[in-house]
């Protein structure tokens, strides 16, 4: 009789694994699936996911017995999309100085969740996040690593170092009468190169995936121009030799051509921005291997919208000044060869329209294939996580997007993602069932 209660016990165990494994199991028919890596369009593929990972992919594959098949053979298949340059702890208010002084933290904590939510809606399933203020993103990037709330794979850069007065100072502009509170530690501000070791020393600390250093002055703050150099090639060394020191590498803030190629002659990963980048700058930027990272959809929204928000008429006369010519050097620097990697500094408009700067890249020198590759393959390799996601390949993390029609023909479709998978969950179908 023990011996039938054990036999039975076994049986039901094995029945429930084998159950289990079943509902792990996830089949796409895919009508047209990008191939990131060959540059090319595959036709009527299946694509096999095992819980978190692709098991494989072809035109003629079995569907395993029990797994759930989802229907996309009407649309296109691409990679999860990559934003190299988001600030999801915050976005444009309707008002600059409400913004500025009503608001605490935990106003912008407790909505940060619909931007990572709206992010990865719109089919981003990574981002590298530059910047943030007191550790909004750490929290963000936890809460969303351990499940409890839904949004993109986020690296995560912490306070960006700044010199004093400079992009990302907070007191830049304002009265000197006026005490700005909070914890001396929670500042990317630093000057010289022991104080700047310590800050990326202190952001390593508090978890930074990623170190940001602004070599230029900003357009979206108060300081006198956009493209100044702030920090010295000594310090911006040492930025660069702490933080490889740390297992990090690091992405530099420049929109001016000096600052742009002192930053480059330091050894930074990637240049943000890149506005003013020059001849000398790009020559320097192909030989060392820097990539470009450039929100060149960014200046018609700000002259669209900022002044109706409040933004004071020096910033948005600093947007004028350098917006045009940051998508002139965008396509001098791609025809160059310079790498280009997909990033849309997501907060100086609302999140959740990512996708909108598809189509500036390919009126500003990209192929539509290429963009796309700015946004996958290219973005996976910036980030070094080119063998674990960028590309719909086996062995890779299911992180799966899908338009309807065709972005190699009309790239704007990027704006309407309607379904979106990370790591083999589906957080949003619109199309197959």
């Amino acid at each position: 009789m023990k011996q039938k209660v054990l036999f039975w016990l076994v049986l039901f165990t094995i029945s429930c694994h084998a159950l289990q494994a079943q509902h792990r199991l996830k089949a796409i028919k895919a009508g047209k699936v990008i191939d990131v890596v060959q540059g090319k369009v595959l036709t009527n593929q299946i694509i096999l996911i095992d819980s978190t990972r692709i098991v494989d992919i072809g035109p003629s594959l079995q569907i395993p017995q029990g797994a759930e098949v989802i229907d996309l053979s009407n649309a296109t298949v691409l990679p999860g999309l990559m934003d190299c340059h988001t600030h999801l702890s915050g976005e444009p208010g309707d008002n600059y100085y409400e913004d500025m002084f009503r608001k605490t933290p935990i106003d912008a904590a407790v909505v940060a969740h619909l931007y990572a939510k709206r992010t990865l809606e719109a089919g981003f399933t990574m981002v590298r996040d530059l910047g943030g203020s007191n550790l909004i993103d750490v929290s963000l990037r936890n809460a969303i690593n351990a499940g409890t709330i839904p949004g993109p794979r986020m690296l995560v850069a912490t306070f960006a170092l700044s010199a004093t007065g400079g992009h990302g100072d907070p007191t830049t502009g304002f009265s000197p009468n006026l005490a700005f509170k909070g914890n001396p530690d929670y500042t990317g501000v630093a000057d010289g190169p022991e104080e700047i070791r310590k800050r990326v020393r202190n952001n390593v600390k508090f978890g930074a995936d990623w170190i940001k250093v602004l070599a230029t002055a900003g357009v979206l703050s108060e300081e006198g121009s956009a493209g100044a150099a702030l920090y010295s090639l000594e310090e911006l060394k040492a930025v660069v030799d702490e933080a490889h020191r740390w297992g990090r590498k690091v992405a530099a803030h420049a929109h001016g051509a000096e600052g742009i190629k002192l930053a480059v002659q330091a050894g930074v990963t990637s240049i943000e921005h890149g506005s003013l980048l020059d001849e000398e700058g790009i020559r320097m930027m192909k030989k060392n291997g820097t990539w470009l990272v450039a929100d060149i959809y960014d200046d018609d929204y700000i002259l669209s919208e900022y002044a109706k928000k409040g933004f004071p008429e020096k910033i948005i006369e600093k947007e004028r000044s350098v917006g045009r010519l940051q998508r002139e050097n965008f396509q001098k620097a791609v025809k160059a060869g310079v790498k280009v990697a997909y990033g849309t500094d997501a907060a100086v408009y609302p999140h959740g329209g990512n996708g909108k700067q598809f189509f500036y890249m390919v009126k500003f020198g990209l192929t539509p294939m290429q963009a796309i590759q700015s946004a996958t393959i290219n973005a996976a390799d910036l980030l070094e996580w080119k063998d674990r996601t960028g590309s719909i390949t086996k062995g890779k993390l299911a992180d799966i997007v899908a338009v309807p029609g065709d972005p190699l023909t009309d790239i704007t479709v990027m704006e309407k993602v309607k379904f979106v998978m990370k790591e083999g969950t589906v957080y949003k179908n619109e199309l197959g069932k």
